[in-house]
């Protein structure tokens, strides 16, 4: 799913929160009739998914974070979230492209990392910073949101840097590690990726 100003879909908002995106999800969910849906998010994508299999009357079986969070509990201050924006509000594809760069491993292959890169870096600045804030500031509260999910949270992460997987299974959120890959672990080892996704749902969402 696209969600507003992402891929394909509209830029005709005015509210760029992860919660009108978790909208975007329901409608999506609603119109296709879909129940004990598994649902699987890429980096903000885990908070929107958080977000929508929280809200009542629920329809979701399980919740799939793609390196969405390595650590629970670590809460940024608002100075902080604007802290780290600033840069990108100043000068946005300037900050973006090596931002984005920097989270591939060395073995990436390079012509997936400057495709990622220009795609991300050439996004609106007044639709891809508010993200940006959304997202940062969504992370505040996801214990809580997390805790609000009636169905089982399951983080897939890349070994690129270290898991506190102690703070996530604390908070309900089991971990399963995929080695050798870097932020965009699904597109920089599509196959392995898949298998390890099947895997993950066959042996936590089972029945």
């Amino acid at each position: 799913i696209d969600v507003a100003g992402h891929g394909e879909s509209g830029t005709g908002r005015t509210a760029w929160t992860i919660e009108s995106f978790g909208d975007d999800v329901v409608a999506v969910m609603d119109k296709l009739d879909l129940r004990d849906a598994i649902l699987v998010g890429h980096s903000m994508g885990g908070d929107v998914v958080t977000d929508v299999a929280g809200t009542p009357p629920g329809g979701v079986k399980g919740v799939i974070w793609v390196d969405t969070y390595k650590q629970l509990g670590k809460l940024r201050t608002a100075d902080e979230v604007q802290t780290i924006v600033a840069p990108f509000r100043e000068k946005f594809p300037e900050t973006a492209a090596p931002f984005v760069r920097s989270m591939f491993p060395a073995s990436a292959d390079p012509a997936l990392v400057e495709r990622v890169a220009a795609d991300m870096s050439s996004a609106p600045p007044d639709i891809a910073v508010p993200v940006m804030v959304a997202a940062l500031t969504y992370g505040r509260s996801i214990v809580d949101a997390v805790a609000a999910v009636k169905a089982p949270v399951v983080a897939i992460n890349p070994d690129n840097s270290p898991t506190d997987a102690a703070s996530m299974t604390a908070n309900g959120v089991d971990v399963v590690i995929m080695p050798g890959v870097g932020h965009f672990l699904m597109m920089e080892d599509p196959a392995r990726f898949n298998a390890l996704l099947k895997q993950t749902i066959a042996e936590k969402f089972a029945g």
